[in-house]
């Protein structure tokens, strides 16, 4: 547990779940893929919904095997999560963009990431006019592909950034436990999660969850 939160120079945010608010986009999103191939949904959901934070392509290659028809599924759901974007199905959570704001007025650097593809990373952004929110977002193929629940989106913020010496300045905030063990395995000082997602205040726990927050607008007064 950090210390002194105070300490803290570099917030590592999670996008659906954490800032965005899903509102089941996800689920709809894989139901639509699944179908576009053939599988039934229903059967699947639950490992979709354990794994909700992976990097979505390493979902459908666990589920579908096949690495041609993985990529296939992937590309279905970007496809239909992006039509359910463009429906303007998608918010913030209520004080995200606030506590960013803030985050960054007490000098610390706020980097965005996500388990989703670029393109809709982006897609997500521009429905929220946060393209020019924070100074660097980060999607699984920006930091090597692997994604969550390894270290390498966090650990790619912290090189790219330079905003923190040492990788115990930085918090990782997320609503699933693929995020708390992304956030472990770099040795961040701060990992924190938040109950407006996927997982519950035990799951986000035993994944290694230092602190467990009602919603990210409540990060910043913890680091005040």
């Amino acid at each position: 547990m950090v210390s002194d939160p105070e300490n803290i120079r570099l917030v590592v945010l999670d996008m659906a779940g954490t800032t965005v608010a899903d509102g089941g986009l996800v689920e709809r999103a894989f139901a639509a893929a699944a179908r576009r191939l053939g599988a039934e949904p229903d059967a699947m959901l639950d490992y979709v919904r354990a794994t909700m934070g992976e990097s979505k392509i390493s979902v459908f290659r666990h589920l579908f095997g096949e690495e041609t028809k993985a990529q296939e599924a992937n590309k279905a759901f970007e496809e239909a999560y992006a039509e359910l974007v463009d429906g303007g199905l998608v918010a913030p959570i209520p004080g995200a963009r606030e506590a960013i704001e803030q985050l960054r007025s007490q000098g610390r650097t706020v980097v965005l990431t996500t388990g989703f593809a670029r393109t809709t990373q982006d897609a997500i952004l521009a429905a929220l006019g946060w393209q020019d929110l924070v100074p660097l977002t980060l999607c699984p193929a920006d930091a090597g592909g692997r994604g969550r629940p390894y270290p390498d989106m966090v650990l790619g913020a912290f090189l790219r950034t330079a905003a923190a010496d040492d990788v115990r300045q930085i918090a990782v905030v997320g609503d699933t436990s693929y995020d708390m063990l992304s956030g472990v395995r770099a040795g961040a000082g701060m990992v924190a999660g938040v109950l407006t997602g996927a997982h519950d205040e035990n799951a986000l726990r035993t994944s290694g969850a230092t602190h467990v927050l009602g919603s990210v607008a409540e990060l910043p007064g913890v680091l005040a």
